[in-house]
């Protein structure tokens, strides 16, 4: 099998039909140059209540459906799909994105370019035209504070711990490595899964990509992001809102990641998780406020 898509969905309805039809323009026109010839995709669906995977048996008939029964979490549900598929490189997307024309063959010709690469990642779009800015550096301890979604990297953009962690000084307009994507989109290579395992069952959902690609980097497999490919994602839809779950899941992964990649002196390791599970409490309570 030369190429596996794999999908993981969690009430996934509005958007998943429109995902898997995106598939075929981004492998590009039949018989063109370097396009994959034979793939499979699979939708590994985490217990969906909205019909998701009858949705995809009835209209996308194609596509295999793997029910897991219980949501799992991120990392387990592409490790499953991992599992199920066979292709020599396996696109790993969300249900939420929607892949431009060519962009999957793109990537698949970047790989068979680049044989250290173990990842390639595309330019992700946001719905609006403007970036996603997917292509990152490895997260240090200000990035609790200067992440994409803090008040204070929207108060203070140009902040020098927030330009470093987004590579803000980047014009993401050329191909190169880089420390880590997002696993809402990438392509990775099946000897490389081979070589460092697949996601770290540990992390839920999210840091399970940072720790992924952190783990390429070690075993000396790149990860790059190449921009001639595109895919738009439609944030969020995926995740089924922001849920107390999702945002513990979230700061327990920050946690995790941490302990496993910067390990501390247990008073330093204690203070630092009473931080974390304080601001996840904190923004729990809000969570609960606005609904």
């Amino acid at each position: 099998m030369d190429l596996s898509f794999v999908v993981v969905t969690y009430n996934s309805r509005e958007h998943i039909l429109a995902c898997l039809r995106s598939f075929e323009s981004a492998m590009g026109p039949r018989g063109a140059a370097g396009a994959p010839v034979r793939w499979e995709c699979v939708v590994v669906d985490n217990a969906s209540g909205d019909g998701t995977p009858e949705l995809v048996e009835r209209d996308a008939s194609e596509v295999r459906v793997v029910r897991t029964g219980e949501n799992l979490g991120y990392a387990k549900a592409v490790n499953r799909g991992l599992a199920e598929t066979s292709g020599r490189h396996v696109l790993i997307s969300n249900p939420d994105c929607e892949w431009r024309e060519g962009a999957v063959r793109e990537l698949v010709a970047w790989l068979e370019a680049h044989p250290h690469c173990g990842i390639a990642a595309p330019r992700i779009r946001n719905p609006d035209g403007s970036l996603e800015y997917s292509a990152r550096a490895y997260p240090d301890h200000f990035a609790f504070l200067f992440n994409r979604y803090s008040l204070l990297s929207r108060l203070f953009p140009r902040n020098p711990w927030t330009r470093r962690y987004l590579m803000l000084d980047w014009d993401h307009e050329t191909a190169r490595s880089v420390d880590w994507v997002s696993g809402a989109a990438m392509l990775v290579r099946r000897a490389a899964v081979v070589a460092v395992g697949g996601m770290d069952e540990a992390f839920f959902m999210f840091n399970e990509d940072v720790d992924w690609c952190r783990r390429m980097n070690q075993a000396v497999f790149s990860v790059d992001y190449v921009p001639a490919a595109e895919t738009v994602h439609h944030i969020g839809a995926s995740r089924g809102g922001a849920t107390n779950r999702v945002i513990l899941e979230r700061h327990r992964g920050m946690l995790h990641y941490f302990r496993k990649h910067h390990p501390a002196p247990l008073p330093l390791d204690l203070l630092a998780a009473m931080f974390i599970m304080a601001r996840a409490r904190l923004l729990m309570a809000l969570n609960r406020r606005s609904r």
